[in-house]
């Protein structure tokens, strides 16, 4: 299983090293692919308990959801959607790169990725940062006087929770694709036989967009 690999331009890749309770490669890298969609499985689960409370809440609170929503700049959360949709085809580029053992395509591909990561945040500062001007805060420091009717601040109490709680991931996010961004780049490894720490972190990132296609149309587009 440990049959040796080449790059695009001829050079041997290293063979990545099996460890000594795998029987192969194979089975190695197919336990590192369950490991991670059970983490990813629990992740969902943490997002779902949000969804459960957004639904119970837009119930009991009809109105002042739907005004709540209208507040939103929906212009900035479709933007954000494209560029985080289009950081998930680069994710997977890099995928398709490292298979090929195109080790600074690899790198190319992340680094965009990482760049479209940085806009989004910076785009959900800027909404942020709006919405502590004109008081559209949750629970008791919710001030805005143009929508006051009841349950208005539990909307945003559940809109700054599931945003910060993805902006969260996004950072951790970055942060697993740029270690393989740096490797790629410093050891250039990565092969037929040898790109599953790309996958891992392309897998994740696929996460994160997932979730955010679930919480702009809930949020943007009640």
């Amino acid at each position: 299983m440990q049959s040796s690999s080449h790059a695009a331009g001829g050079a041997a890749l290293p063979v990545p090293r099996l460890a000594g309770h795998f029987a192969s490669l194979e089975v190695q890298n197919h336990a590192a692919r369950l490991g991670m969609w059970l983490f990813l499985a629990t992740e969902i689960l943490l997002f779902a308990g949000l969804f459960i409370c957004y639904g119970v809440y837009r119930f009991l609170f009809p109105e002042a959801w739907a005004a709540a929503s209208r507040s939103l700049d929906l212009w900035w959360g479709t933007v954000n959607t494209v560029v985080l949709i289009t950081s998930s085809l680069t994710a997977a580029l890099a995928v398709h790169y490292a298979k090929e053992g195109k080790n600074k395509m690899v790198a190319v591909q992340i680094g965009l990725t990482l760049v479209m990561a940085v806009g989004f945040l910076v785009i959900k500062y800027f909404e942020y940062h709006h919405k502590f001007e004109i008081g559209t805060l949750p629970g008791r420091f919710y001030t805005y006087e143009e929508i006051q009717l009841p349950g208005a601040p539990l909307y945003f109490t559940v809109y700054f929770c599931a945003t910060a709680l993805h902006g969260i991931h996004v950072v951790i996010g970055m942060i697993v694709l740029a270690f393989s961004m740096v490797r790629a780049l410093k050891k250039a490894d990565f092969g037929p036989n040898n790109y599953t720490m790309v996958e891992l972190g392309s897998m994740y990132w696929h996460l994160v967009d997932l979730v955010w296609i679930f919480l702009f149309p809930m949020l943007y587009l009640v």
